[in-house]
């Protein structure tokens, strides 16, 4: 098969019968042999008795997926990857605002330049100050800290990917929004960007809020800790907290030295517990045995891990490594 179009919905019930016969009319257009699987994130309207009826209308191309209650769009992506069966996946919002007719050009970047991810770029779009403004400071927040410098639109929904991406990736919480830098970190670096057009929305009213900036930076220093220090968290923990134990150390040497001066020179000193550097030094010493204790905890669950020697092979050569 050479394309599966994944596309998660949550009431979306009046824009699916439109999108799913624009998405046949490209296929058939390019002869491409597909799959249309689209998860419903727990509709409260009547999307799942639509994609239904486009089911039973075209039972080769569409397929679907129904979940029982609300779970968000990133495990709607999650079960449309583990399902997924063509060469190239696309995935695409429901509201009309991501457009079909960008799927050859996605396919080719794929297929013949070579691309892992292809990501779309709404350069020019119909999304009010509110929005565009917060996006772009996100967007260039992502860039800095993931390391991929030639995206501009990391959230876009309209994105293709080679199989085998989708299928060693996982995206749980909100890391929808991050699906290009969890492909750099499982190892697929060849990531491209495409301008794609944007849609004003036809139907219905979004769904994401402004909370969606304060989570997205949230699962951003997820993202980068884990893939930083996931599997060796006491570089981190342990460098901090021994910076911090030796910071309050030597403050507290610095206390007693004045105080043992003052007394050899028979200057006037307050006690040294009456000093407030020798509480802030307690205050270092103790949270930095703290951090490093948090460290040591950290690599006793790395060690019972049972992924902890798990690492993304691209290749053999003679004898496959056994599983």
């Amino acid at each position: 098969m050479d394309i599966s179009v994944i596309v998660p919905l949550y009431n979306e019930e009046e824009s699916l019968p439109e999108l799913n016969a624009w998405i046949a009319k490209v296929m058939a257009a390019h002869g491409f042999s597909y799959e249309v699987l689209y998860v419903d994130d727990g509709s409260t309207d009547k999307s799942w008795t639509v994609v239904k009826s486009l089911r039973e209308s075209d039972p080769e191309h569409v397929k679907g997926v129904s979940f029982r209650r609300n779970y968000g769009k990133s495990p709607a992506l999650n079960t449309g990857f583990r399902l997924a069966k063509g060469d190239v996946v696309i995935t695409m919002d429901a509201d009309l605002q991501d457009s079909p007719d960008e799927i050859p050009e996605l396919y080719r970047m794929i297929t013949e330049d070579g691309y892992d991810l292809v990501s779309g770029y709404k350069q020019k779009r119909y999304d009010p100050l509110s929005k565009t403004i917060p996006t772009k400071l996100f967007n260039a927040t992502a860039r800095k800290v993931s390391g991929i410098k030639n995206l501009h639109d990391f959230n876009c929904g309209l994105k293709a990917y080679r199989s085998v991406v989708v299928k060693h990736i996982e995206v749980y919480g909100d890391m929808h929004r991050y699906i290009p830098y969890l492909a750099k970190l499982a190892g697929f670096s060849k990531i491209g960007e495409k301008v794609v057009h944007h849609q004003a929305r036809k139907y219905g009213k979004t769904k994401f809020g402004l909370d969606r900036f304060v989570n997205g930076y949230l699962d951003l220093a997820t993202l980068w800790f884990t893939g930083k220090f996931g599997k060796k968290p006491m570089h981190l923990f342990g460098l901090l907290g021994s910076l911090m134990f030796f910071l309050g150390l030597v403050a507290v040497v610095v206390v007693g030295a004045m105080k043992l001066y003052h007394l050899h020179s028979g200057a006037h000193y307050i006690l040294v517990t009456d000093s407030p550097y020798f509480y802030i030094s307690l205050v270092l010493m103790l949270l930095g045995s703290q951090l490093f204790l948090a460290g040591f905890v950290g690599e006793l669950v790395v060690r019972n891990s049972p992924k902890r020697n798990e690492y993304e092979i691209q290749e053999t050569l003679g004898e496959a490594p056994s599983k």
